[in-house]
């Protein structure tokens, strides 16, 4: 027990480095994930139809091939053909910030039907273009309904970013078992890390959850339509 608890106690400024990593990852996903849900949403809902096609397929891929599989396409295969140099945990950010974007896009583009019709046919009535309707009216209502899926996505990446140690990304679940193939200290090892992953779950959940309650629309529960 002693040797364990030394094993974790060295170890956990070199693992807490390795969550900053990991944290770094899931918001830079998230970002990448929050500008493409909503440009795809919006072609989705309002696009001509051969977008629709388009944006339809790019949902399909990223929602039907393992992030495992696309980590090394892109990595080991894509940015290797086109001669992009770019790090591991670059290249992880962007992976998942396209497969997030595909998720991204049904969450936003679920909130924007749920929305009156109505309101999109009053701003063009008063004069407002498209584009303006869109920025001003619907995507700010949108983008509050969609809080708590968008959270839960969160909790989603930040899971799926532990598969970015097959790449060489130093962020915890590398980090983890570089210390524990030196050690043999494996169960204490992987538990601290699984306790840093909890901890940036319920970090990243509770900060959504004040945001939510902070941007909420009072009385407004999306469900009735005009």
């Amino acid at each position: 027990m002693h040797a364990q608890l030394n094993a974790v106690v060295d170890a956990f400024p070199y693992l807490l480095f390795g969550a900053v990593n990991t944290a770094l990852i899931v918001l830079a996903a998230m970002g990448i994930g929050l500008v493409i849900g909503v440009v795809v949403a919006i072609g989705l809902v309002y696009g001509p139809g051969w977008l629709k096609l388009l944006l339809s397929a790019y949902l399909w891929f990223f929602r039907g091939v393992p992030i495992l599989a696309l980590l090394f396409l892109f990595y080991f295969g894509l940015f290797s053909y086109l001669n992009i140099q770019i790090n591991a945990l670059a290249a992880v950010a962007l992976v998942l910030g396209c497969t997030t974007g595909a998720y991204q896009a049904n969450i936003f583009r679920g909130a924007i039907m749920s929305l009156p019709r109505g309101q999109f046919r009053a701003a063009s009535a008063l004069g407002m273009s498209d584009v303006a309707a869109i920025r001003s009216i619907i995507l700010p209502q949108a983008l509050r309904i969609s809080i708590p899926a968008w959270s839960n996505e969160y909790s989603i990446i930040l899971k799926d970013s532990a598969l970015a140690f097959v790449i060489g990304a130093p962020e915890i679940m590398a980090r983890a078992q570089f210390v524990a193939s030196r050690t043999y200290q494996h169960l204490p090892l992987y538990l601290a890390a699984g306790l840093l992953y909890f901890l940036l779950t319920w970090a990243g959940i509770s900060a959504l959850r004040k945001l939510e309650h902070k941007v909420r629309i009072p009385g407004y529960s999306g469900e009735e339509q005009t």
